[in-house]
């Protein structure tokens, strides 16, 4: 043992006596298992090799991201509504514990945490370090691993390891210290170094790593010997029985665990060196001996679609899925170790390669597979747009999902600004599409042979986005400005339509406009017989611009034929030049994808339930949107319902415009009509028009969102002979403005309306806070203050009054299952609204004005306690105090919640009779609801 560390560190310290450029690392660690400690002893030799004069050298220290719940990870899982990590136990996170910093006379370094950041360490030097020169820097501390439901990395259930950012590392210094914190974002930011690791633990363990590997046995312990040059970063996999597998390539040896379900081994190593051979033909040859691939990378950077089937049930061969799953890995990770390239500030470079690659080769190797797999055969699915769709297509889909919803986001935002799905998906295929884009503009191999000569020339080097844009400016016949300042520097959408087309003797005078305000360049296309006769490129331009080409007796003209330029809008690229019609209509059942070259409309039988008058409806919903919405849409959907045996339903038209990025940026335009039961055998008919303006902020991580409405609601009531209504037919102008910023731990919401009828005008704010503490301790405030302006109502009839527990919503804006129940079941239905009173008081109503303050404390886990107090006037009366207090359980926040009240102004309720009435309940049954749980964690 003795002798094998002495040869170690001999060799560690020649090398940096050699003057080798690269810094050196030598860890000895030791494994605890049962408290999932590792004991470090870590020597680094950092080379400055930039030219400047250091005084103090700066590392990341990952590890200690999990140290507590106001770190940058942590407050990425709150911004990502995870909330495993908040209320984790303290021995399930994280931490680093430094015992000494070190120079090598074995003198204390000062050290501190950088900027108060607890996963970046700064050291000050015992002496200036010069360009060329070298510093050694000793460490001692413990790291507790975290558990791994958190990331993926840290121990698992079984007492398995996954260990990845487990050491303390030099940031890249050029002109500048590069740090940043852990985000989840599997970004680390390293310069390259040459490792030597010993690392100690119990003998019924396995470690897999990427370096090259040696073991002993004894007393019971086992020894693993780690080396390796020229290393990006070392992942570590402790396993009591070993997943992974090792497929010797022609080219190196992979490494890897990724699930290949019921692919022969033969067939493995078979698609590896299929996959190698291609890399090598585009990328060139890969400049380490071994790559290890974990499951884990795989699973946070899936090929999205592959993820969503159970393998059981996939359209895709096992052997295809498997070919994909471990090109995208083998892609990304080979990218990963080699180019020393700035993850967070210029990821689209990287992403840029990984996509185009993968299009590029599914167009060698499978240029006819579908979107859909086997599901493109079946009989009925076939027939579907959908079904139509080539493999690659999957890449702009996902690109303009975010652009049609306007938070698409440019290409040079740093990868911790992106939304999820801008990070794992929009921004990654963009980047693809761009290159592709650029491809097709140069029409020869330029951007296949920049990405082969970017990756030999830097490769194991510090390198730039701007070095990738010298080498395609160099070997481009074009002007490529427009890639670099507008495409990847901008966010500026892409959208070409056909202004004119006039024949003129035998030539076509084409009139095109571009709808945006950039200057990229369009593709035409001639089309006869469904075949391409002609296709010129157009330079960018501003607005219109005219171009003649010659009339070959073409059936039509399209922009983009090739669908090469990622265009927000498709649908306008057709020009018929013969017949009436310019795209035909296009029926279809069901949900379906875009087709731009129809009209489409679509029908889809629907079933639900909306309240106890109507009961179950059946019917249909015509409508246009597709899987990704659309500037203008409409739905018309007429329902029958089987209890009120009547047809009622709803229809909408609205028209979603984007007018700037960012502050108030875009404005919504519609009408809405309805017609549903508000009483058995009774129906309402409401007509809406309006217009939403909608501010965001620069940050679109943020949720800050404000939005000024204007609407008139018109509604007409059926009337109860028995029960004679004041105005069964009214209208209300409301202008409303609403202010919320929601987080995991934060909420802010205010809401300003104003009404105007012809009996009344009223003004009325609802302000709401929610504080979730590092204690765990939750706590909210709402605030609701209201009064009439004017009121000519009736002052027994409290319809349009404000309401203390129960609103009448004579606005039609809640899904009450019972509306007009004052008994049984639905009657007890709560929704958070006007005054928020739970339990129901005698004075109910206020036809003069209102102020309710409800407040609401955690008691432990989902049981809460709540109380509310409040005044309420109205004429002729003195103020009436309210208050009611209880037990909230608060089983899905928000969602599905159940109030018990326990005393009010009815006094103590719990001991009176019939209990099981006064329990309110909240549920939330609407699908688009419901789905926000879910995608509030992507966009």
């Amino acid at each position: 043992m003795k002798i094998t560390k002495l040869l170690t560190s001999t060799v560690f310290f020649l090398t940096t006596i050699i003057g080798f450029a690269q810094h050196n690392i030598k860890i000895e660690a030791k494994l605890d298992t049962v408290h999932h400690i590792i004991k470090i002893d870590q020597e680094i030799v950092y080379f400055n090799t930039s030219k400047d004069t250091l005084t103090k050298i700066l590392l990341h220290d990952w590890a200690n991201s999990y140290s507590d719940k106001e770190t940058p990870l942590a407050k990425r899982f709150a911004e990502d509504y995870k909330r495993n990590f908040h209320f984790a136990s303290d021995f399930e996170r994280g931490f680093t514990k430094i015992h000494t910093i070190k120079n090598k006379s074995q003198q204390p370094l000062v050290w501190k945490r950088y900027n108060n950041v607890q996963d970046i360490l700064e050291i000050n030097l015992s002496e200036p370090l010069a360009p060329n020169e070298s510093t050694h820097i000793s460490f001692s501390y413990d790291v507790k691993l975290p558990d791994d439901k958190f990331t993926g990395n840290g121990y698992t259930k079984g007492k398995n390891y996954n260990l990845r950012y487990w050491y303390i590392v030099p940031a890249v210094y050029d002109t500048k210290w590069e740090v940043y914190s852990n985000k989840d974002l599997s970004d680390f930011y390293a310069p390259l170094s040459s490792y030597d690791i010993e690392f100690t633990m119990p003998d019924n363990y396995t470690l897999t790593s990427g370096l090259e590997q040696s073991e002993q046995t004894t007393n019971g312990e086992k020894l693993i010997f780690l080396s390796g040059k020229n290393q990006r970063e070392v992942k570590v996999y402790i396993q009591n029985s070993s997943n992974f597998y090792s497929l010797k390539t022609e080219e190196f040896e992979l490494v890897t665990n990724i699930n290949a379900y019921k692919v022969e081994d033969s067939i493995k190593l078979e698609t590896a060196n299929k996959i190698v051979a291609y890399l090598k033909e585009n990328l060139g040859a890969y400049s380490l001996e071994k790559l290890i691939i974990s499951n884990i990378d795989q699973r946070k950077n899936p090929i999205y679609g592959f993820n969503q089937f159970p393998e059981k049930f996939s359209p895709f061969s096992n052997e295809f899925q498997f070919e994909m799953q471990l090109l995208k890995s083998m892609i990304d990770a080979v990218l990963e170790s080699s180019l020393v390239i700035n993850p967070r500030e210029e990821k689209w470079v990287t992403d840029g390669i990984l996509v185009y690659l993968m299009m590029d080769y599914i167009n060698t190797y499978y240029p006819e597979e579908k979107l859909g797999g086997k599901l493109s055969k079946v009989i009925g699915l076939r027939w579907f747009h959908a079904a139509d769709l080539k493999f690659n297509a999957q890449y702009y889909l996902g690109y303009k999902n975010m652009a049609r919803r306007f938070i698409d986001q440019s290409l040079e935002t740093r990868s911790d600004s992106l939304l999820k799905f801008n990070y794992n998906i929009a921004n990654t295929y963009k980047a693809g599409l761009g290159l592709k884009y650029l491809e097709d503009y140069l029409e020869d191999g330029t951007v296949r042979k920049s990405i082969k000569q970017f990756y030999s020339n830097y490769k194991l080097k510090l390198t730039s986005a701007q070095q990738f844009q010298t080498i395609i400016e160099a070997s481009a016949k074009k002007n490529t400005n427009w890639f670099f300042y507008e495409f990847i520097a901008e966010n500026t959408k892409l959208d070409f339509k056909f202004k004119n087309v006039e024949k003129k003797g035998d030539s076509l005078i084409i009139t095109l406009k571009n709808k945006r305000q950039n200057t990229m360049p369009v593709s035409i296309s001639s089309i006869k017989d469904d075949k391409v006769i002609h296709k010129i490129w157009v330079d960018g331009f501003l607005d219109k611009k005219q171009v003649t080409i010659k009339n070959d007796d073409a059936d039509k003209l399209v922009i983009d034929y090739d669908k090469n330029i990622p265009e927000v809008k498709r649908s306008n690229n057709y020009k018929n030049l013969k017949g009436f019609l310019n795209k035909p209509l296009q029926v279809r059942l069901l949900l379906d994808s875009e087709d731009p070259s129809k009209n489409q409309t679509f029908f889809m039988p629907i079933i639900e339930f909306d309240n106890i008058y109507d009961g179950l409806t059946l019917g249909g919903n015509i409508y246009n949107t597709t899987i990704i919405s659309k500037p203008f849409s409409y739905k018309i959907i007429p329902t029958y319902g089987f209890k009120s045996n009547a047809l009622i339903g709803s229809a909408s038209f609205k028209l979603n415009q984007q007018f700037k990025e960012y502050g108030w940026y875009s404005y919504k335009i519609g009408i809405s009509v309805n017609r549903t039961s508000y009483a058995p055998e009774l129906f309402a008919n409401s007509f809406t028009p309006y217009i939403d303006f909608n501010y965001r902020s620069k940050d679109l991580r943020s949720n800050l969102l404000q939005r000024i409405t204007l609407r008139s609601v018109n509604i007409s009531r059926d009337v109860d002979v028995e029960v004679p209504l004041e105005t069964p037919d009214y209208s209300v102008l409301n202008a409303r403005y609403l202010y919320s910023n929601s987080n995991f731990s934060d909420i802010i919401y205010f809401k300003g309306d104003y009404e105007l009828s012809k009996n009344f005008s009223k003004l009325y704010i609802t302000a709401f806070y929610r504080k979730l503490f590092l204690n765990n301790r939750q706590i909210s405030l709402r605030l609701f203050a209201g009064t009439f302006l004017n009121n000519n109502n009736q002052v027994n009839n409290g319809y349009f009054d404000f309401a203390l527990d129960r609103p009448s919503d004579y606005l039609f804006d809640y899904g009450y299952l019972g509306r007009s129940e004052d008994e049984g079941l639905v009657s007890q239905e709560f929704i958070t609204a006007e005054g928020g009173f739970k339990s129901v008081l005698d004075t109910r109503f206020a036809n003069q004005w209102i102020t309710t303050l409800n407040g609401e404390v955690s008691i432990w886990n989902w049981i809460h306690a709540y109380g509310d107090i409040g005044l309420l006037k109205n004429r002729g009366l003195s103020p009436n105090f309210a208050y009611d207090s209880g037990v909230k359980l608060s089983l899905v926040a928000d969602y599905f919640e159940l109030y018990f009240p326990v005393a009010s102004n009815n006094g103590f309720e719990l001991a009176q009779d019939e209990y099981g009435e006064k329990i309110r309940f909240r549920v939330t049954l609407s699908i688009s609801t419901l789905i926000k749980l879910f995608t509030r964690r992507w966009y």
